[in-house]
């Protein structure tokens, strides 16, 4: 099966050794735990976008033996899930290539639908919550997860690396995407007919130094990386030598007692109207 044409047309991420280092710590306690309550076994559960599956695994397990469904656009995300399952012993998860607007299900099929980090990725919201919609049960619940980048910071910044959000958020405009959807998640669901809406708010923080060095590496090896300074000035979001000022502040956090990120994230959970 080929690799369906993106929703996007570049996932600003990227799919980088740094990258998938930090998606593969994301799990359903972590990134998910707004969820957990709603999950009963027997349950059918798409996880749309679901990435390296890191997070779909402990969803497969909360409902087994219910049926967990991984979609994602990528076909090296779909193999990295699939070994995730298999290493947690998860035979409940099930993993398919394709697209968040075009879901290979019939209606009506989910439970629950879960996810994580890619409405911010996709240009029309619109599209993507619809089709989730068609697919869930009359009185199924819908939970995304998505980044306030706004919100999001580094501590101490040295009055530079507010600049990095910045520019990180102007990437994900550029590609068509939104980069706060987090803080209008209700807004969006609500326009998709979807009914009892519960919105919260969570961060993601890194604290301690195995944590900061962690995350120094991802925006090392991803943010200051050659491909990504290059789409960056392409676009003319920042220039060459601005890159250089941030990557030299962020050397300088990396080594400071006092360095703490957090990531800022909004969350919702939604039914599908009954009948």
């Amino acid at each position: 099966m080929t690799e369906p044409s993106a929703a996007m047309p570049w996932y600003t991420c990227g799919f980088s050794e740094a990258m998938l280092r930090l998606l593969k710590g994301h799990t359903v306690h972590s990134h998910a735990a707004h969820l957990l309550p709603y999950l009963q076994p027997g349950q059918r559960v798409l996880d749309f976008g679901c990435g390296p599956g890191t997070i779909s695994v402990g969803l497969a397990k909360a409902i087994a033996p219910g049926e967990l469904h991984g979609i994602d656009m990528k076909q090296a995300q779909i193999d990295l899930a699939r070994s995730v399952a298999e290493a947690a012993d998860q035979g409940n998860a099930t993993f398919h290539l394709g697209d968040v607007i075009n879901l290979p299900f019939n209606d009506h099929y989910f439970d629950i639908a879960h996810g994580h980090s890619i409405l911010t990725y996709v240009p029309d919201t619109q599209a993507a919550l619809a089709e989730v919609r068609r697919v869930l049960k009359p009185g199924g619940l819908i939970s995304v997860r998505e980044g306030i980048i706004g919100s999001s910071f580094l501590a101490p910044d040295f009055e530079m690396l507010g600049d990095a959000w910045v520019t990180f958020a102007e990437l994900i405009t550029a590609d068509g995407g939104h980069p706060h959807i987090g803080r209008d998640l209700k807004r969006h669901l609500l326009e998709a007919g979807f009914t009892d809406l519960r919105p919260t708010a969570s961060y993601t923080s890194h604290t301690t130094p195995e944590e900061v060095a962690f995350f120094w590496t991802v925006i090392r090896d991803w943010f200051l990386s050659p491909a990504v300074r290059e789409a960056a000035t392409e676009y003319g979001v920042v220039s060459h030598r601005h890159l250089d000022n941030l990557e030299r502040a962020f050397e300088q956090w990396r080594n400071h007692p006092g360095a703490f990120s957090a990531f800022a994230y909004g969350e919702c959970l939604g039914s599908k109207p009954p009948r």
